[in-house]
Formats: C-alpha cells, sequence, structure tokens
C-alpha cells in the first residue's frame, strides 16, 4: 500500500443528480455513457473536497511556528493525559507535500465508489462520517500498539486506506456489497495487508521522506473501512446497496 502514515521521528451506482455521492454519465467518442471510466473532474464531491484539502492544510500547516507538531498525535497521551484531540487533528497534518499529495490522489482513486452509495446531503455526511471514523480506528489502533510511545504521528493515512477497504466490497458490483467471504474480497484484502506489513516494516516508501511508516494505522483503518462499508450500505445506501453474490451469502452488515 502506497500511502504513508508518517511518524516523525522528532522535531460504479445508478447516476444521480446528487454532487455528493454521483456523477451523471458522459458520452464517449465510442458512443458508450462514460459509466465505466473514471475522471476526476467527474468524481462525486465529497471525495474532491477531501482530496484539495489535504495540499491546503498542510500549506498552512507549514506557516504554524511548530508547523503543526502540537497538534500531532501522541500515543502516551492515551495514558498520561495528554492532548487527546491529537486522535483527530492529527488527521489534517501531514509530513511533507509528497506525503500530502499521495494520500490527496490514493483519496480521488479510492472514494467515488463509496460516495456514490450514498445520496444528498445526508449521503454526504455519511461518506465523511465513514472518513473520520476509519482514520479515528487506524490512529487509536496504532497508539494502542505503541502505548507509552512519546514519537508524534501525523497522516490521513489510516483514512485512505480505510476508503480502500470500502471499495474493496464495491468495486464491479454496480453499486451491491460484497460479502465479507466473498473470495476477492479475502484474497484482496490479504495481499494488501501482507504488502502494508512489508513495507512498513522494511521502512521504505515512497513520500516517507526518511520518517517511520505507521503501517499498524493503515491496517487499523483499513480493516474499519472493509467492515464498516457493509451495515453503512444496508441502513444508508441507495439501491442496488446490497450483496453482489446471488448466493446471498449473509447480511450486508456483515
Amino acid at each position: 500500500m502506497g500511502s504513508e502514515h508518517d511518524r516523525f521521528d522528532t522535531p460504479s451506482g445508478p447516476p444521480s443528480s446528487s454532487p455528493w455521492g454521483a456523477r451523471a454519465p458522459s458520452p464517449t467518442p465510442d458512443g458508450g455513457d462514460g459509466q465505466d471510466r473514471e475522471r476526476i473532474f467527474n468524481a462525486p464531491l465529497a471525495p474532491l473536497l477531501v482530496a484539495l484539502s489535504m495540499p491546503v492544510m498542510f500549506f498552512l500547516q507549514e506557516r504554524l511556528p511548530d508547523e503543526g507538531l502540537r497538534w500531532a498525535f501522541f500515543p502516551n497521551s492515551l495514558t498520561n493525559g495528554g492532548w487527546w484531540p491529537g486522535i483527530l487533528t492529527s488527521m489534517i497534518l501531514h509530513g511533507g507535500w509528497a506525503h500530502a499529495l499521495m494520500n490527496a490522489g490514493f483519496a480521488i482513486a479510492f472514494a467515488p465508489p463509496i460516495a456514490r452509495l450514498f445520496s444528498g446531503a445526508k449521503g454526504g455526511f455519511i461518506f465523511f462520517a465513514y472518513y473520520i471514523v476509519c482514520g479515528l480506528a487506524g490512529t487509536l489502533g496504532y497508539g494502542l500498539i505503541h502505548l507509552g510511545s512519546d514519537a508524534p504521528m501525523v497522516g490521513a493515512s489510516g483514512a485512505v486506506t480505510g476508503l480502500l477497504g470500502g471499495a474493496i466490497r464495491l468495486l464491479g458490483t454496480s453499486g451491491r456489497v460484497r460479502p465479507l467471504s466473498d473470495r476477492g474480497v479475502i484474497s484482496t484484502s490479504a495481499v494488501i495487508l501482507i504488502l502494508n506489513a512489508v513495507t512498513g516494516l522494511i521502512g521504505f516508501a515512497p513520500g516517507a521522506d526518511g520518517a517511520g511508516i505507521a503501517w499498524e494505522a493503515h491496517a487499523f483503518g483499513f480493516l474499519a473501512g472493509l467492515l464498516l462499508i457493509g451495515p453503512l450500505a444496508r441502513w444508508f445506501g441507495k439501491p442496488p446497496a446490497g450483496f453482489a453474490s446471488e448466493a446471498g451469502l449473509g447480511d450486508p452488515r456483515a
């Protein structure tokens, strides 16, 4: 998984008119309706806002006296009563331009299938809630594993990998959600988690700029997204949200 969640070492569903969760089909030179091609300018509004916020926030971060370090997440804050809001505020910080732009690119790539699952202003709220919860899961999971560490961590990669987890259960299903027992979901998830762990353990990935890679946050965010998309599709998704499998392999809330 190429997205980095940096640790500082020290100092396609049915068309809809809603801009939040869908795009209208556009003609293509071969006469098709264009639904099979993803183009950045046809991405739903919510993913675009998420992606654009990353370079904008990093531009502002660079102009802070401490470059935003006080807003980072410190795992030892979970036990010493430190800066708890860092669990959330660390998501709007990044370790460098490469880190911010890479996460923005991955957000554009992974988010559209999820955003299109929900419609209207309510759908936009559900999308952002999903994104934030995945990020919180990634940060908190990392903190619990590194409990007591005073090394600050920043990045939205936990949230972005959460989008990837949800997208895996939606891609190629015309808006339906693949069951967790689907072979493709299982095999793809296993490959992603293994590559993520290997990348983190060897400490090399594009955009890391020499900083540590919080691969555990990626894993927790990914798993949160993978699990949450089912119940959210069941409760808030527009038809045909449900299972792509004709065999009906369980409940979408799984």
